[in-house]
C-alpha cells in the first residue's frame, strides 16, 4: 500500500515536530524551508521547556508529553539537556505570598516545592540571598541548547523517519493541495501544514486577516562561559515572573502583586518585562526577555531594556562573570483573543497551524502529535 504523503512548511520548531508526528504514523513527508536553515524564533530563545507555566489540565499534560518526546529525541540525537528544574524565588512578602498560594493549589499535582534560603543556596548557588525570603521550586522544567536543538534535528529526523528537507524552497502558493515554489516548481501531497510562524502574511493572507494575530518582539542577552566550570544549578525566575504565566493566575493575590509591579516598575511592564537565567552545557547564561506586541517592528535592539533586564537580575542572581557576550531579538506570532493556539483549514487537506506564542519549546511536539491523531 502506497504511503501518505505530506508537506510541512517551515523547519522551525513547531515544523519539525509536525513532521516527526506525520512521519511515526507512517506518512512520506517532506519538509520546505525557505532559508538555508531555521533562523528565526526557534533558535532565539531560553531553551527552556516550561511545564510550570501551564494552567492545569490538558496544557500542562500537553507539556509534559512535550517534555518526553523531548527527552527522547535527546538520548537518541546525542544532544545535550538538562532537568535542572525552576526556582521562583521571592525577595518582597507580597511575592512570597503569591509563592505559598501557588504552592497550595499546585503540590497535589505537581513536584513543587517551598524552599527555605539555605535549601535555595544548595539547589541555586546563583539566588541572590540578600533580602530573600524563600522560593517556589519545580522539577518538571528542562533546559535545552536550542540553537544545537533545532540543527540537529533534521538530521535526526531524516535519518530515523526518512523525513526530506529542502531547503531554500519560498512557497509562492498554494492550489489544490499543491504547494507552488515560484512558477516552475511544484510538489503535491495528500496533506499540507503551513508551519510558518511569523511569516502569516505570504499564505493566505486574507484568511490569517480573520484572526487575533500579532507578534512579539523580545529581547534577550548571553553571558561568556562562567569561570572553572561553575554551574548556577536550576533556572532561576524573579518576581516579576509570576505575572507572566497564566498557570499564575491560581494565586488569589496576583492580581495586587500585579498592581504594585505596575505602580512602582512602570518602565518594566510597559515593556513586558520579566526577569528570568538559564545556563547551557558550555556554562554559558541566557538572560530575558522583554514583550513588545505589534504587526510590524523595527530591527533593533533597545540598549534601555537590556539594561533594565541586567538591572532587576543583579537584585536576584549572583554570577562570577557577567561579561555580555551576545544580544539579539526574536519575534514570534501571539494570539490575542486568550487561545493557545490556532488550527485552521483554508481549503481541503491545508492545515494551518500558528500561534503558540512564545511556548514553541515547550508545546509543539506534544501540540503536533494531538493534530496527527485528530486527522
Amino acid at each position: 500500500m502506497e504511503k501518505r504523503t505530506a508537506i510541512v512548511i517551515g523547519a522551525g520548531i513547531s515544523g519539525l515536530a509536525m513532521a516527526r508526528a506525520l512521519a511515526i504514523r507512517g506518512f512520506n513527508v517532506k519538509v520546505l524551508e525557505r532559508n538555508g536553515r531555521a533562523i528565526g524564533a526557534s533558535i532565539r530563545n531560553f531553551g527552556m521547556i516550561w511545564p510550570v507555566g501551564q494552567p492545569a489540565g490538558h496544557l500542562y499534560e500537553r507539556a509534559l508529553r512535550s517534555k518526553r518526546i523531548w527527552k527522547g529525541i535527546c538520548d537518541e540525537a546525542n544532544l545535550w539537556y538538562g532537568e535542572v528544574g525552576s526556582l521562583h524565588v521571592a525577595h518582597e512578602e507580597d511575592e512570597w505570598e503569591v509563592i505559598k498560594e501557588l504552592y497550595e493549589s499546585f503540590h497535589r499535582d505537581r513536584p513543587v516545592a517551598l524552599l527555605t534560603i539555605p535549601e535555595i543556596a544548595h539547589i541555586c548557588p546563583a539566588a541572590e540571598p540578600k533580602g530573600l525570603i524563600g522560593g517556589l521550586y519545580s522539577r518538571d522544567e528542562m533546559i535545552i541548547n536550542a540553537l544545537q536543538a533545532i540543527e540537529t534535528l533534521p538530521g535526526y529526523l531524516t535519518s530515523k523517519y526518512g523525513v526530506e528537507f529542502l531547503w531554500n524552497k519560498c512557497v509562492s502558493y498554494i492550489s489544490d493541495r499543491c504547494v507552488y515554489i515560484g512558477t516552475h516548481e511544484s510538489y503535491d501531497a495528500d496533506q499540507v501544514f503551513i508551519c510558518s510562524g511569523t511569516d502569516f502574511e505570504t499564505l493566505y493572507p486574507e484568511e490569517f486577516a480573520r484572526f487575533s494575530l500579532t507578534k512579539c518582539k523580545l529581547q534577550m542577552m548571553r553571558t561568556a562561559p562562567q569561570p572553572d566550570n561553575w554551574r548556577m544549578g536550576t533556572a532561576l525566575c524573579g518576581g516579576l515572573s509570576l505575572i507572566h504565566y497564566n498557570s499564575f493566575n491560581a494565586a488569589a493575590s496576583l492580581d495586587k502583586l500585579k498592581k504594585r509591579y505596575t505602580d512602582e516598575w512602570k518602565a518594566y511592564t510597559d515593556n513586558g518585562i520579566h526577569v528570568m537565567a538559564c545556563q547551557n552545557e558550555s556554562g554559558q547564561i541566557t538572560i530575558g526577555d522583554s514583550h513588545e506586541y505589534g504587526l510590524t517592528h523595527d530591527p533593533f535592539d533597545r540598549e534601555a531594556i537590556n539594561t533594565l533586564i541586567l538591572a532587576y537580575l543583579k537584585k536576584i542572581a549572583r554570577f562570577p562573570e557577567w561579561h555580555i557576550a551576545e544580544t539579539w531579538n526574536g519575534i514570534y506570532p501571539k494570539l490575542t483573543n486568550g487561545d493557545t493556539e490556532l488550527y485552521y483549514s483554508p481549503e481541503q487537506g491545508v492545515h494551518i497551524v500558528n500561534g503558540l506564542g512564545g511556548t514553541g519549546m515547550t508545546m509543539s511536539f506534544g501540540y503536533m502529535e494531538e493534530v496527527v491523531e485528530g486527522l
